[in-house]
C-alpha cells in the first residue's frame, strides 16, 4: 500500500528521492528557471499571452527528465500541489547550493 503524504514537509524528501538523476535535476532547474523568466518578462512587457507557455516549458523539461533519465512517473500526477511546491523548493535549494545536481545519497 502506497503512503499518502499529508504535508509538504513530509512529501519533499520523497520528491528528492524521485529526482536523483543529475540530468533530470538539471532539466527541472532549466524548466523552472525559464518559467520565472517567462513570468517576469510577461509582467515587464504587459504581454500576458506569454503566460500560456509556462506549463509547457515547466512540465516539458521535467517530463523529459523523468521519461528519458529518471525513468519514473512524475509525482505531479498523484500530488499536483505538493509536486509543484517541491519543484520550487528544489529549484531554490539548488540555487542556494543546499541541494546538489548530483544524485541524492
Amino acid at each position: 500500500m502506497e503512503k499518502r503524504f499529508k504535508s509538504l514537509k513530509e512529501f519533499y524528501p520523497y520528491y528528492l528521492k524521485e529526482h536523483q538523476d543529475p540530468t533530470c535535476r538539471v532539466l527541472h532547474f532549466i524548466g523552472t528557471g525559464l518559467l520565472f523568466i517567462i513570468l517576469f518578462t510577461s509582467i515587464w512587457l504587459s504581454n500576458y499571452w506569454l503566460l500560456i507557455s509556462i506549463p509547457f516549458v515547466g512540465y516539458g523539461f521535467a517530463w523529459v527528465g523523468h521519461y528519458f533519465f529518471e525513468k519514473n512517473k512524475p509525482a505531479t500526477f498523484q500530488y499536483p500541489f505538493f509536486s509543484l511546491a517541491s519543484d520550487f523548493l528544489m529549484f531554490f535549494d539548488l540555487l542556494k547550493g543546499k541541494e546538489k545536481f548530483h544524485p541524492v545519497l
